[in-house]
């Protein structure tokens, strides 16, 4: 057991020896344990020294070493669902001394990725998608009559979501050759809600059970071939109340629950599991943060972890006020607004933390629902209730909504439903990489009839867009970034922003910039060192056409400013309205390009796509090189 992080690097014999699964392999089974706490130990040294995901690694070391030390990876393929637990696989499988890069630029990945190690057999990051793609995998094996193995490795939080059941369904329909490993900690990234959950702790839990079971352990703790034959007992009267009913009427051949940090035991019950034919479910139970005192006690708080700093000597810095976070920005309007509007109703898919509704859910319990990763469920229990004359307002994560688009389209825009959407993580989120960025809601949202589409510039502008949003009659949603803003002053009450009416910040010459959202600093210190006109225009859609009439007759050129991608974006919203009224003026669109932009800090990421001072400078100052060029040699150039 660790309390502490360490600073130093600790002394890894055993595990220094391990480059990948044939290495682990040619360990004894006596090693397995001191493998275990080497690794535990070396993980705690590098999050500590990069950041990083945390206490779902921990508690999966066991289950780790015991899959690679059981199956012949990477010829069998191990499939992980979501990717926030595969640090220690990083380490066994060859990128142990490049674990100080994770999360950097050019460096390791924070989810597994196909391009990064053969060992990453499928690139994750979003929940619950582990079983389907193993499922493929096990059939395309089928299909080429080769033997390898497929696992998928899920977390009980995972297995809340349908897209699990659904794969669950199917694979024991295919018969197809698939074990899957269901890691039962009792968390996600929020605690888990809803029957499954519940069903799962609910036997193990119960009075009768836990006083029966130590009970026993007192009784025979002298007589050790008792304690074996009770040991035994224990397990026959766990198969007739366990989940095995549930997964063995699916098609599973069930095993479980055994202790998931007894690597004795993984290892004996994965050997056994991985000769059987068939669909396969062995159900493990570990502890979130296991080994690190702290993390074990708190798991939701060390589900990652910054960077620790050495502390200093000597006298320690003032410390300065903290910039208010966005999520927070939501949660205290979220509060406000519950105090005088019964008809409130929040709701979350399994990020009450993430999206600041922790006060929320506190204060309002009764109006609160976190429906567990369920994007799809969480759309349309909102329709519903707008069905009914409540105002709910669905707080989700741009990346997670994409989820969900079927039922935002068909059972709230159709339907023109009272729905406010809160889209947290807009725009590039830094060392999450591609699979978190929040770069397509502008292009996905602006194209559904009766949707409006709201990207505030600053903290204030966001408390008072939601606040607008939330009293439209209709479908509404605003795109905020992750982290935090300018530092503007929140004013509490509600500053009337009218639909579809953005403001003129400065007016200038030549260039006119049109911002939407998060990037209006960037852009005042372009407009203001090159004296160009800057324009916030706070709305998507529907946009401020007379404003951009209005920047079209004064400039020669008009730039678009958004952090999301240009295909498809708020730039070409205003490019179209510009050609539909026949106003002829050059546009440049500056934002997210035709990629996917890799992980590293947001500022790098930023830079990268030209989207930081110098780079908007840059495109801004060659379109206008090119606007001077004789019309004969701009039309040679296309």
């Amino acid at each position: 057991m660790f309390d502490e992080i360490p600073l130093q690097r600790p002394a890894t014999p055993l595990l220094d020896t391990v480059n990948g699964g044939a290495d682990l392999r040619e360990l004894s089974e006596k090693q397995l344990p001191q493998l275990a706490t080497e690794l535990r130990e070396y993980l705690l040294y590098t999050v500590g020294q990069t950041g990083g995901h945390f206490g779902a690694g921990l508690g999966v070391v066991e289950l780790t070493i015991a899959l690679h030390y059981v199956f012949n990876t990477p010829d069998d393929r191990l499939v992980w669902d979501v990717g926030h637990q595969t640090y220690p696989h990083k380490i066994l499988t060859g990128r142990r001394e490049q674990m100080a890069s994770i999360r950097q630029a050019e460096g390791l990945a924070g989810f597994p990725k196909r391009s990064e190690s053969p060992y990453d057999t499928f690139g994750v990051g979003h929940s619950s998608t582990s079983i389907s793609a193993a499922l493929g995998m096990a059939l395309a094996n089928r299909d080429r009559e080769q033997r390898h193995k497929t696992v998928a490795i899920i977390g009980d939080g995972a297995m809340t979501a349908g897209m699990a059941f659904e794969a669950l369904n199917h694979a024991a329909h295919t018969k197809a050759d698939l074990l899957v490993v269901l890691n039962d900690n009792n968390m996600s990234i929020s605690p888990n809600v809803g029957g499954l959950a519940t069903y799962f702790s609910r036997i193990w839990a119960s009075k009768f059970y836990t006083s029966l079971r130590e009970g026993g352990k007192k009784v025979l703790e002298n007589l050790p071939q008792a304690r074996e034959l009770a040991r035994k007992a224990e397990e026959h009267m766990k198969g007739m109340v366990s989940p095995s009913t549930l997964f063995e009427e699916l098609g599973f051949y069930y095993v479980g629950p055994i202790d998931g940090h007894d690597i004795t035991r993984l290892t004996h019950d994965l050997r056994n599991l991985s000769e059987i034919p068939g669909a396969k479910l062995l159900h493990v139970i570990t502890q979130k943060g296991k080994g690190f005192a702290p993390a074990e006690r708190d798991p939701v708080g060390y589900h990652a972890l910054n960077k620790i700093e050495p502390k200093s000597r000597g006298k320690a810095p003032a410390a300065t006020p903290a910039k208010l976070k966005y999520q927070d920005i939501f949660g205290n309007w979220l509060c406000h607004v519950a105090r005088t509007d019964r008809k409130l109703i929040a709701i979350t898919p399994a990020m009450c933390e993430g999206s600041g509704m922790v006060e929320f859910s506190r204060k309002f319990p009764e109006r609160f629902y976190d429906v567990a990763i369920a994007e799809q469920h969480a759309v349309t229990l909102a329709a519903g209730l707008a069905c009914e004359g409540l105002k709910p307002v669905v707080a989700i994560y741009s990346t997670f909504l994409q989820r969900a688009y079927d039922q935002l389209v068909h059972d709230v825009a159709l339907q023109n439903l009272d729905v406010t959407f809160a889209i947290d993580r807009a725009g590039l989120v830094g060392e999450d990489g591609p699979t978190h960025s929040g770069c397509f809601d502008i292009s996905f949202l602006r194209c559904i009839p009766n949707m409006i589409l709201a990207a505030p510039s600053d903290e204030n502008e966001c408390h008072q867009l939601l606040s607008t949003a939330y009293q439209h009659r209709g479908p509404a949603a605003v795109r905020y970034p992750r982290g935090t803003g300018p530092g503007e002053t929140i004013q509490m009450e509600w500053l009337r922003l009218p639909v579809g009416q953005g403001r003129q910040i400065q007016r200038g010459r030549r260039v006119a910039i049109l911002n939407f959202g998060a990037l209006l600093t960037t852009g005042r210190e372009v407009a203001e060192h090159n004296g160009y006109s800057l324009y916030d225009m706070r709305w998507i859609k529907p946009l401020d056409t007379q404003l951009v009439a209005q920047a079209a007759a004064q400039c020669d050129l008009i730039v678009t400013l958004e952090e999301g991608s240009t295909a498809g974006g708020a730039g070409a919203a205003v490019a179209e309205f510009l050609a539909t009224e026949g106003l002829v003026k050059p546009v440049l669109l500056l934002g997210i390009p035709d990629q996917f932009v890799e992980h590293a800090s947001r500022e790098r990421q930023l830079a990268e796509v030209g989207l930081d001072t110098a780079g908007i400078e840059r495109a801004i100052s060659a379109r206008l090189q090119t606007l001077l060029q004789p019309s004969a040699a701009r039309i040679g150039a296309f």
